[in-house]
């Protein structure tokens, strides 16, 4: 038979109230189906059986674009090993390309939240490819005799190996865009570090004066962190290319073509350009979520980042009169219905509560992954959906503090200055030339008196004038340099 191809007619909505329908059977029994519609009975049983959440696999197009990899590398494998016709097999190729790039999308209705460990979901994929395949050669959809679901589309696979060989498609993809992000995220802290290095201020442990920095030092060591977030996100990806495709119901390759685990790899690697391999323990692979658990704990990871970024912006430009007002984040709305003037932190008020729900995905994940049971783990759906929406939602805050607060931050320099030379603190730089006890009732009478260091010091004359303006200098205090022991002796080295 001839291949032929045409362009399809536009997709549906889901939608049961179509004026035309088709029969479809399954194990329980017959249905109408709305005859524009690609999916079928399965699907069909899914849409009533699961209307839990209102978000549909339609909302998580990484999943889709993966799914239909995975079925377009099958379909060769497959076609390769004669276990389905040339023609049923260019027929499925070109449908997954068609699903692959987003083309029909809404025609996956089924809940993100469904039983039967992501079945619905893999049932929705092979009747869509089937019916397009069809749809390509000017058949009509349901006329599974020609090319089936089960037995065309999904030959020699499982859910269990198929759905979990998406997620991690899926997952690599989601987790390359979040590193992306948060990278850019980074670069934004750069420059607001580099822009900011020579200001003073004074350093904070416990809330507390500790000793002086600079600005563009706090900055650089936000970019620091989320640095290293972004690297360990990264490394993720090579173990989530890890596939325990081909090893079908529980990993043992039950009705699968004993040649197929490697051919359809080896496509799958291609035709993503990703590292992929077979697990080593197929059997063990298909219960196993422990490379969700990391990944989740790595997003958290980079999410407490975040969050403890967001806290200290916040507390930085506090005021702007009782506060610490020592940098200004850009206004972005009116802060209050009936204070006049008043502007709030929004945006990272907004960072913080990704940031909760962040913490609420990891708690989801940890009590997904301890509930599956023997030879599988049936909770995947949750999973991948809170992985997913996460990842998602951690890279639009970084974009929204990037965007409306990072690049618009300023600092107030006199106000940095003022509270390191006002700041008893500074008696630390004098330990090494007169020993800490003396350093100590230095501080000790600065505070008592409300006033400065430099003051108490040169009044006792413990030092030089010279010295001390050298030891005390604030610029000199933000770096690294080693000093002297010795009393009333040595040298300052920067």
């Amino acid at each position: 038979m001839a291949l032929t191809l045409h362009t399809p007619q536009r997709p549906i909505a889901p939608t049961r109230k179509a004026h035309q329908t088709r029969i479809e059977h399954d194990c329980i029994g017959s249905a109408e189906i709305p005859a524009e519609a690609y999916w079928g009975i399965h699907t069909l049983r899914a849409i009533d059986n699961f209307p839990v959440s209102g978000i549909t696999v339609s909302d998580h197009p990484e999943l889709i674009r993966a799914y239909a990899q995975v079925k377009q590398a099958c379909a060769r494998a497959n076609g390769e090993l004669s276990n389905i016709n040339a023609y049923q097999a260019a027929l499925i190729d070109r449908a997954c390309e068609d699903v692959a790039s987003g083309e029909l999308n809404d025609q996956f209705p089924v809940d993100v939240l469904q039983g039967g460990a992501g079945t619905s979901t893999n049932m929705n994929v092979n009747e869509v490819i089937a019916n397009r395949a069809l749809e390509l050669g000017h058949h009509a959809r349901g006329e599974y005799d020609i090319i089936h679901p089960n037995d065309t589309v999904n030959k020699s696979q499982s859910t269990n190996d198929t759905y979990p060989a998406a997620c991690r498609l899926a997952l690599i993809g989601a987790s390359g865009m979040l590193v992306d992000r948060t990278s850019q995220l980074v670069d934004a802290f750069h420059t607001l570090s580099e822009r900011t290095m020579p200001i003073v201020k004074i350093g904070r442990t416990q809330l507390q004066d500790a000793v002086p920095m600079t600005f563009g030092q706090e900055f650089g060591g936000f970019a620091s962190q989320l640095d290293a977030d972004a690297r360990l996100l990264s490394s993720q990806q090579t173990p989530l290319a890890v596939v325990n495709l081909g090893g079908t119901a529980i990993g043992t390759g039950i009705c699968a073509d004993a040649r197929f685990r490697e051919r359809a790899i080896r496509h799958l690697a291609e035709l993503t350009d990703l590292p992929i391999r077979a697990a080593d323990d197929s059997v063990g692979a298909t219960s196993d979520v422990g490379d969700f658990v990391t990944l989740s704990g790595a997003i958290k990871r980079t999410a407490l980042h975040l969050g403890k970024i967001a806290n200290d912006l916040r507390l930085l430009a506090s005021g702007p009169r009782a506060g610490f007002e020592e940098i200004h984040l850009p206004a972005r709305q009116a802060g209050s219905s009936i204070m006049p003037g008043k502007v709030n932190p929004v945006i990272p008020e907004c960072v913080n509560q990704c940031v909760f729900m962040i913490m609420g995905m990891d708690a989801t994940i940890s009590c997904a992954a301890e509930a599956g049971q023997l030879q599988l783990n049936a909770f995947e759906p949750v999973m991948l959906h809170a992985l997913l929406t996460g990842m998602h939602t951690l890279a639009n805050a970084m974009d929204t503090l990037r965007e409306h607060c990072v690049s618009g931050i300023t600092v107030n320099e006199q106000a940095g200055m003022d509270e390191v030379m006002r700041s008893s603190s500074l008696a630390t730089a004098l330990i090494g030339y007169i020993g800490y006890e003396r350093a100590m009732t230095i501080a000790q009478e600065a505070l008592v008196r409300n006033t400065t260091v430099r003051e108490i010091a040169q009044k006792e004359k413990v030092l030089s004038p010279e010295l001390l303006d050298s030891i005390l200098d604030p610029h000199n205090l933000t770096h690294m340099h080693c000093m002297p022991t010795g009393a009333m002796h040595g040298c300052l080295k920067k």
